[in-house]
């Protein structure tokens, strides 16, 4: 992940139904590279190759709707107590992937977000 400032957008990320393909397809058209975490998982590297910048995730729906943003958070647990005091509703976690935590939220107007942590 390259941006790490509080509350800031970091990282896109799309729901693929094949990583495989939609790596293939990323390749191919825009000549992305990627960072693999197995099977379930490929980071999409920044042009410069410093960190990433998104990432393709089998398990998430892929959506016309859009993909999902994710903020960065230096304090995840009191972020969560802020979309909550906020009027927001947390639909996922806070839980655990490499590299840090992080959990999902809605919005008022339904919009889903995440939002993320080094730890």
């Amino acid at each position: 992940m390259t941006a790490t400032t509080h509350h800031a957008i970091s990282y896109i990320e799309l729901g693929v139904t094949d990583l495989a393909a939609a790596r293939t397809f990323y390749e191919s058209a825009f000549g992305w590279e990627f960072n693999d975490y197995g099977p379930a998982y490929s980071g999409i590297r920044a042009a410069d190759g410093e960190g990433e910048i998104g990432g393709l995730n089998p398990g998430a729906e892929p959506s016309t709707a859009g993909p999902l943003v994710l903020l960065f958070s230096e304090d995840l647990d009191a972020t969560v107590e802020a979309v909550k005091g906020a009027g927001g509703t947390v639909v996922a976690g806070p839980y655990e992937f490499p590299g840090g935590r992080r959990f999902e939220f809605t919005d008022t107007s339904g919009n889903r977000l995440g939002v993320f942590a080094d730890s």
